[in-house]
């Protein structure tokens, strides 16, 4: 039984913490569902214009302002056990301490980041709370209050141990009143590493000013991005993952089996993918270009940087990649085209 705060908890109460472009669009559709939902968020101007005016979701999908409440961490009161964790990746340990007080003992929480947070949130809150999932829809914050929602993506939730649970059953009836084309799995982990191979292709893109499709369909660019894939995708073998593909991302395409004509079937695909979406560059690019912060890129490959380390894979262009994106993060290199070249040193 789930303990509780003042009042029972409900399956339909969920918590989302960090109400940006993921967790604002998420928290907005399910509470319009019915759900009873509550944001946490630590930018303060973003709370109040949340608490003032709901969350204004914006673009082609729909455009609609949904009524939330909202606090900041330190004025959040009471319990849940259901959260939704959408913050930054290098942002998870500290959020996972702050809501720590606010979890039911059973309570479950969720992270629909990117990279491999369920680690981290494991590490801090216990294997047995924690649940990972993978997003690849579009969204961006474009000012507090106002989401732009700019295209559907994959929506997929499991447990850790790919084992099927009431609970599971639970959370992913819940995303489905955000998207009913969400699905389970028995291997979140082969998401998590697809999506990390995907990652790579749109962390050395936000390298440049182009858009997530001029990159990608770039036959110039081509070849330095299959070679960061591959990368990737042989660190994921090492450690006996089966990396699932997703919206035109083939890990078997950057596989040691791989084609060329598979590459430009899965680049190709990536690229039809990409043109439907209103969102035009990444969130790693705009964090760069419209907020003038760090990226996730130092806290998502990490892992992956020390499991290739302990497995004895050489992965050059990812130590390239993340050693380009700290100077182009720090003002001392400019985004430009050339920067692909350089990821081969």
């Amino acid at each position: 039984m789930a303990v509780t705060f003042g009042g029972a908890i409900s399956p339909e109460r969920v918590l989302v913490w960090g109400a940006g472009a993921i967790g604002g669009t998420v928290a907005a559709y399910l509470r319009r569902a019915g759900l009873d939902v509550t944001v946490v968020d630590a930018n303060a101007a973003h709370v109040q214009a949340i608490g003032e005016r709901g969350v204004a979701i914006t673009g082609p999908i729909e455009t609609f302002a949904q009524p939330l409440p909202a606090f900041t961490p330190d004025k959040l009161v009471g319990g849940w056990d259901t959260f939704f964790l959408c913050v930054k990746a290098q942002n998870t340990e500290a959020a996972a301490r702050q809501l720590m007080p606010h979890l039911a003992e059973d309570g479950v929480v969720v992270s629909l980041q990117n990279g491999f947070n369920e680690l981290t949130i494991a590490e801090t809150i216990g294997r047995e709370r924690t649940m990972g999932a993978f997003i690849n829809f579009g969204a961006d914050l474009l000012e507090p209050g106002v989401v732009h929602f700019g295209g559907r993506g994959a929506v997929v939730v499991g447990e850790l141990d790919g084992s099927n649970t009431p609970r599971l059953t639970r959370v992913h009836r819940a995303l489905q009143k955000f998207d009913p084309a969400a699905i389970t799995t028995d291997n979140i982990w082969g998401y998590l590493w697809g999506k990390m191979g995907y990652g790579a292709l749109l962390f050395a893109g936000a390298l440049t000013p182009a858009s997530i499709v001029e990159v990608l369909d770039s036959r110039d660019a081509r070849p330095a991005l299959t070679a960061l894939a591959r990368e990737v995708m042989a660190v994921a073998a090492a450690e006996g993952i089966t990396p699932m593909g997703f919206n035109g991302y083939d890990p078997a395409a950057f596989g040691p089996n791989g084609t060329g004509a598979k590459i430009d079937a899965s680049f190709d695909a990536m690229v039809a993918f990409n043109r439907r979406s209103a969102k035009t560059h990444s969130g790693i690019w705009r964090d760069i270009v419209v907020h003038h912060r760090k990226t996730e890129c130092d806290a998502q490959f990490a892992p992956i940087l020390k499991l290739a380390r302990r497995s004895g894979i050489a992965i050059p262009r990812v130590e390239r990649l993340v050693l380009l994106m700290r100077e182009v993060e720090s003002g001392t290199r400019a985004q430009m085209l050339d920067n692909l070249a350089q990821l081969d040193g």
